[in-house]
C-alpha cells in the first residue's frame, strides 16, 4: 500500500491540528491547544482511480519560519499543507514566505494552501484578487473551515491525488 508522509504547515493558531482533527476523526473543539514540537496522524484514503493511499500527517508547530527543528520534520515529505488563517492577513504572507523556505530547502513539493476559518466570514481579511491571482499560477487553494468541514476532506483528497502520481 502507497503511504505519503504530509506535513502541515503555517504560523500559530491558523487551524492545523483543528484540519487534522477534522479530517481524521470528523470532531472539532472550540479550546485551542497549541501543539509543540510535532503530533502525528494517519489515515487512509480512497482516491478517485480506486487506488487506496496512507496519508502519515505530520502538525508541526506553528511557525512562520523554518527552524533546525521544523527542517528535520520536513525530511521525507512528499507535500505539504499551508495553512492560512483567513481572519489574519499576515499569515497569508507567512505561508507564502514558508513555501519559498520550503522550496530552497527541499526543491519543489505538491502542496495545497487551506485558506481556513471560513465560518468566520464576517471577519475575513483576504482579498479575492490574491486568491484568484495564485489560482491562475496554478496553486491548489481551498477555502475550509475545520469546524464546520467545508472543504477539509477535499483539500486533503486533492493533495492525496498530487503526491500519488
Amino acid at each position: 500500500m502507497l503511504q505519503k508522509k504530509i506535513c502541515m504547515i503555517g504560523d500559530f493558531g491558523v487551524g492545523k491540528t483543528s484540519l487534522v482533527s477534522r479530517f481524521v476523526r470528523e470532531t472539532f473543539s472550540e479550546k485551542y491547544l497549541t501543539t509543540v514540537g510535532v503530533k502525528i496522524d494517519t489515515k487512509l484514503v480512497k482516491l478517485v482511480d480506486g487506488r487506496e493511499i496512507k496519508l502519515i500527517l505530520w502538525d508541526i508547530a506553528g511557525n512562520n519560519t523554518l527552524t533546525t527543528a521544523t527542517s528535520s520534520y520536513l525530511r521525507g515529505a512528499a507535500g505539504f499543507l499551508l495553512v492560512v488563517d483567513g481572519t489574519r492577513r499576515l499569515t497569508w504572507e507567512s505561508a507564502l514566505n514558508l513555501r519559498e523556505l520550503l522550496v530552497k530547502e527541499l526543491g519543489e513539493k505538491p502542496f495545497v494552501i487551506l485558506l481556513n476559518k471560513a465560518d468566520l466570514e464576517d471577519q475575513w481579511e483576504m482579498d479575492e484578487e490574491v486568491i484568484q491571482e495564485k489560482k491562475q499560477q496554478g496553486w491548489q487553494l481551498f477555502i475550509t473551515s475545520a469546524k464546520t468541514g467545508m472543504n477539509v476532506e477535499k483539500a486533503f483528497i486533492e493533495l492525496a491525488s498530487l503526491v500519488a502520481q
